[in-house]
């Protein structure tokens, strides 16, 4: 079928057969017998489930159309609480506004065709109405649930406003949940012309509104994440998670009696990098990067190959992990625990005197972590405690080598145009009951710098290696930011008085922004600067092709060092043992592998990251809670015509609505991140004294007042 209907597709699409009734398409395509017509029909059916043509149906009959031809496109909806959405395109450079007389039953997450209607007069966004819908979206829905005394009926309020739907559950359904509690709830029927309520059953009890932690949970389940893995998934994690054999060893290289360490966070659990180093008599640096080898137990499309593809990332909370694998691989034999033999793949590179890389390897090998380091300790160690030196006097020498090459790598990093923003993670610290008991800025130190430095120099050798050995191969990939973004940051920079050189073609390169920054440095604007470029940025992503990374200003970048973390790392693990072993005659199956993994992983990641960055907003805004009237200076990290953002020392952020603000004239110059009055003015990264006035928690919002 496959062929036949793209064949049928490509008959269409040459002849321009768009508009026809089914039946004169299907004369137009040789039908001729009730067999011919059905299996033509079924083609039809399904070029237009993939949005490919556009069904029309009237009362009497239904016509096909190329998408084209009447100004459609496929995408998904943004639903809205008051009943309208947004449609987004790839193909479209703006959101469509969907009225809600136009969304024709489509709900938040829908994948639809939309018919696009053109510009009525300048200024006016495009309108359009949904035609048809491909894929519900949203299967689940995390919301409080509602029933009265005696009912034999409840409904459940969903927590996401874009589903504007409450979800009716008939008594059958509600499978012991009570008044008040928060629950998740299966879909089992969407709005249409009969019923203009979904309809759904209860599948998950998460808890009594109010009570500790049913908050935190009901994010993590508003994203459809489980810590949990099904019984098939389990069982495979325990047939594979076991000890090491000597079959496991033959043709690796053995590394076991090198001094190589791990360096991780106080509390990680899942060690997946490891790192050596040895500086020869001529001042070269041999530094070994050693990644646990997670292929050897995770096969391709084995049930935990499958559910790893499907979780795309671990996703971690200030009080738990969700692991992309079980804990028997992902904290056990995949760990690179102290002074346990692990299987590993170890890329050795040999840098010069000055850091420029000399040459690289990548082997399989077993090694044997000699000492489990945290950031902190190998900070301590370096700036002189004596305490520390005595328990590891063996590893000093090596890590102040360390050290020196980390500084030497972000230099040849820095001069070829390397972009580092100063971009403060949380660090959320919670008591035995999940309470926030502090917020700070995560600290960064020299240990830090030392990994971020050596992972970057294992990925760009790894991406050089395979991009020239011309395979199919997963790039992480971060694409110059666009012509729109980068001609709206040039024009603010401009106006606050850096100059900025550009090529005859105006172009922008990683080199032009570092360059911005570091004009802005130590100046009261450098805020504000580092803001504006940086939302100038595209996001990065995994992609089948080599594009380059941008912001690295690197010609060859992927993920290789976080396997057990990351399923990008794990599928180029694939490719690199597969082609160790047997060069280049396997490498064609990896062709459509390398894009599935490429556009789920990127998916994944994105789900991930506003999972994490929700819950975050949740316990901060817990936090503020109980430091209402407390005064804070902060800067102003977002401006909007209802308000300015202002973001605190602690990384905590909070609007000051328009109203609070001192009375005045207030306009929002968009192009210059600014609320301008006739007597106050706030831009962006401009200092300011705040009061806290309040924290939203079912929104997840903090609101301050001047002081």
């Amino acid at each position: 079928m496959p062929n036949f209907k793209e064949r049928i597709y490509e008959i269409i699409t040459n002849e321009q057969l768009s508009g026809l009734t089914k039946e004169s398409l299907l004369k137009k395509l040789g039908a001729k017998s009730a067999f011919e017509n059905k299996i033509i029909g079924q083609a039809l059916n399904e070029l237009a489930k993939e949005g490919k043509l556009v069904a029309q149906e009237t009362k009497k009959t239904c016509k096909y159309f190329l998408p084209y031809k009447i100004n459609a496109y496929k995408g998904k909806i943004q639903g809205n609480a008051r009943g309208f959405g947004f449609f987004i395109s790839p193909e479209l450079g703006e959101d469509v506004f969907i009225p809600p007389r136009a969304m024709n039953n489509a709900v938040h997450g829908d994948t639809v065709m939309v018919k696009v209607n053109k510009h009525k007069s300048q200024g006016l966004s495009l309108e359009g109405e949904v035609l048809s819908i491909l894929e519900r979206g949203v299967k689940t829905v995390v919301g409080q649930f509602y029933c009265r005394q005696n009912q034999n009926f409840a409904f459940v309020t969903p927590d996401d406003n874009n589903f504007n739907y409450d979800i009716f559950i008939p008594a059958d359904s509600f499978n012991g949940a009570k008044n008040g509690q928060k629950v998740v709830v299966e879909i089992t029927a969407y709005p249409d012309e009969k019923s203009k309520s979904p309809q759904g059953r209860v599948i998950e009890i998460l808890g009594d509104a109010g009570d500790q932690g049913v908050d935190v949970l009901s994010i993590i389940r508003s994203y459809n994440l489980y810590e949990e893995f099904d019984q098939k998934v389990l069982e495979n994690a325990r047939k594979v998670a076991v000890p090491i054999t000597e079959k496991d060893l033959k043709g690796r290289q053995d590394y076991r009696d090198w001094n190589i360490i791990t360096i991780d966070g106080d509390d990680a659990k899942d060690l997946d990098d490891a790192v050596s180093l040895y500086k020869d008599e001529k001042g070269h640096y041999f530094l070994g990067v050693h990644i646990a080898d997670v292929s050897h137990y995770v096969k391709p499309n084995s049930p935990l190959d499958k559910e790893a593809l499907k979780r795309g990332t671990s996703v971690y909370f200030a009080d738990r992990v969700l692991p992309m694998l079980p804990r028997e691989l992902s904290n056990g034999i995949c760990s690179l625990n102290e002074r346990e033999d692990r299987l590993t793949l170890s890329v050795l590179i040999e840098f010069d005197t000055e850091g420029k890389v000399v040459g690289s390897e990548i082997y399989e090998s077993v090694i044997n972590s000699k000492a489990r380091m945290t950031y902190d300790k190998v900070n301590r160690l370096l700036a002189g405690d004596r305490d520390l030196e005595q328990k590891y006097l063996d590893f000093l020498p090596m890590l102040k080598d360390m050290e020196e090459l980390m500084y030497l790598l972000n230099q040849r990093r820095r001069e070829r145009g390397s972009i580092d923003f100063e971009i403060p993670e949380s660090k959320i610290i919670l008591d035995k009951n999940g309470k926030v008991i502090d917020v700070m800025p995560y600290p960064r130190g020299v240990s830090n710098r030392i990994i971020e430095e050596f992972m970057i120099a294992a990925n760009e050798a790894v991406a050089e290696t395979f991009f020239h050995a011309d395979i199919p191969f997963v790039y992480r990939i971060h694409e110059n930011p666009s012509e729109e973004k980068t001609a709206a940051m040039l024009a603010f920079v401009e106006g606050v008085g850096i100059k900025v050189k550009l090529n005859k073609n105006n172009a922008i390169f990683p080199k032009t922004v570092q360059q911005i920054l570091a004009q802005a440095e130590g100046k009261p604007i450098y805020n504000i600067v580092n803001k504006v470029v940086l939302r100038s940025m595209q996001k990065a992503r995994y992609y089948e092709e080599n594009l380059g990374h941008f912001g690295l200003a690197s010609k060859f970048y992927c993920h290789f060092t976080s396997p057990i973390r990351r399923y990008p790392d794990l599928a180029i693990h694939r490719i690199i043992k597969d082609f160790l072993h047997n060069g280049l005659q396997n490498m064609k199956k990896y062709e459509k592998f390398v894009v599935e993994a490429s556009s789920i992983s990127s998916e994944r990641e994105r789900i991930a990251e506003n999972a994490e960055r929700d819950v975050d907003d949740l316990l901060k805004a817990q936090f503020m809670s109980e430091r209402l009237g407390e005064k804070y200076e902060g800067i102003i990290s977002g401006v909007t015509d209802f308000g300015v953002f202002v973001e605190l020392p602690n990384t905590c952020e909070g609007l000051i609505k328009l109203e609070n603000l001192p009375k005045d004239y207030y306009h929002f110059d968009e192009a210059n991140y600014a609320l301008v009055g006739k007597r106050m003015v706030y831009r962006l990264g401009d200092k300011i004294e705040v009061i806290v006035a309040g924290a939203d928690l079912e929104n997840r919002r903090v609101e301050f007042v001047p002081a």
